[in-house]
């Protein structure tokens, strides 16, 4: 049995909302509402959340979660790294600290690609069909070879539906991701890309970097905090379910 150790960057400062791992979400903070989801997964051996911030390490400590304090990051996947590079561990998930929905299935899912199918890093899928959010520059579209590899990330509508074919499919991109630890060790040296500082995506570096992302097609969704209003959507899910 490999050991796969599941780590949730949190930062306190958002441009959009600061603060927002520890907004209330029907009386638990956001940071706390991720832990416990993770925790649910199975084949996760330890769950920590990944903080440079006192407030955030001190509210997980609080409820009982496990946190290391980092430097200072430029971006989450480095934080994920520090926190782990010294544990013994073959797998590493990463967990993005505003997603309070995230099913422990679609972790499941990532865990079941990285131990058995030989690969270095692989993140989730989910077919969109709403213009709406195919034109939203928040949502993320992938798209992907035949073996589902990942040819190319971007907040744009790709592919480009020149000729308004019905049968063109588009794919939100969900942004939890599992890596092999050597691998995460090696990527977190290269520098970053034109690409990714372009669309602001880090993926983006793996791929212009010549490696390659295996992409999971996924029946689950989660819904991402970007600003205070998307709490609402949250808790009204949740009491939908």
């Amino acid at each position: 049995m490999k050991n796969i150790v599941a780590v949730i960057p949190s930062r306190y400062q958002s441009s959009r909302f600061p603060g927002k791992p520890l907004a209330l979400i029907a009386g638990k903070s956001m940071i706390q509402r991720v832990y416990e989801q993770v925790r649910q997964a199975k084949g996760i051996s330890r769950v920590i959340v990944a903080t440079d911030d006192e407030r955030i390490y001190g509210a997980v400590k609080q409820f009982g979660g496990e946190v290391v304090m980092t430097g200072n990051c430029v971006c989450g996947t480095e934080r994920v790294y520090e926190a782990i590079k010294n544990d013994v561990c073959d797998f590493v998930i990463n967990v993005q600290g505003d997603e309070p929905l995230i099913k422990p299935e679609m972790i499941g899912e990532l865990i079941d690609v990285i131990r058995y199918d030989n690969v270095d890093m692989v993140t989730l899928c989910k077919e969109i069909k709403e213009i709406v959010d195919i034109n939203n520059p928040n949502i993320v579209k992938v798209v992907r070879d035949k073996n589902d590899y990942a040819l190319y990330f971007s907040r744009y509508p790709i592919p480009y539906n020149r000729d308004e074919k019905s049968d063109v499919k588009y794919f939100k991109h969900i942004g939890i991701y599992g890596y092999r630890k050597d691998f995460l060790e090696e990527y977190v040296q290269t520098e970053k890309t034109s690409l990714e500082i372009a669309e602001n995506l880090e993926q983006l570096r793996v791929l212009e970097s010549g490696y390659r992302i295996k992409v999971r097609e996924t029946i689950y969704d989660s819904i991402g905090v970007d600003a205070p209003e998307d709490i609402l959507k949250i808790e009204a899910d949740m009491r939908r379910a």
